[in-house]
């Protein structure tokens, strides 16, 4: 399981005053025989509706040497994400 970043617990603390509850600290989530780990993962219940709104958060720092690599890091999981 990937380590933390320094502003998880900030993020999530954020959600939660928002309304969202933490369904997966962190998601887990297998495609074919790969396996991912989304940072969190929260739903909403929206009084209006019965069903509710459903996010997967990626929580970055990018307090590395180089913000660049941090970025490319940040964006190809990112692309990763969107082909699922």
């Amino acid at each position: 399981m990937p380590s933390k970043y320094i502003f998880h617990q900030s993020v999530r603390t954020a959600l939660e005053k928002d309304s969202w509850m933490i369904t997966h600290d962190p998601l887990h989530l297998k495609v074919d025989d790969i396996e991912f780990f989304v940072d969190l993962g929260a739903e909403r219940l929206l009084p209006a509706q019965k069903q509710g709104q459903k996010i997967a958060v990626e929580i970055k720092s990018f307090v590395d040497t180089s913000e660049v690599t941090e970025f490319h890091l940040a964006l190809g999981q990112t692309l990763n994400y969107r082909l699922e």
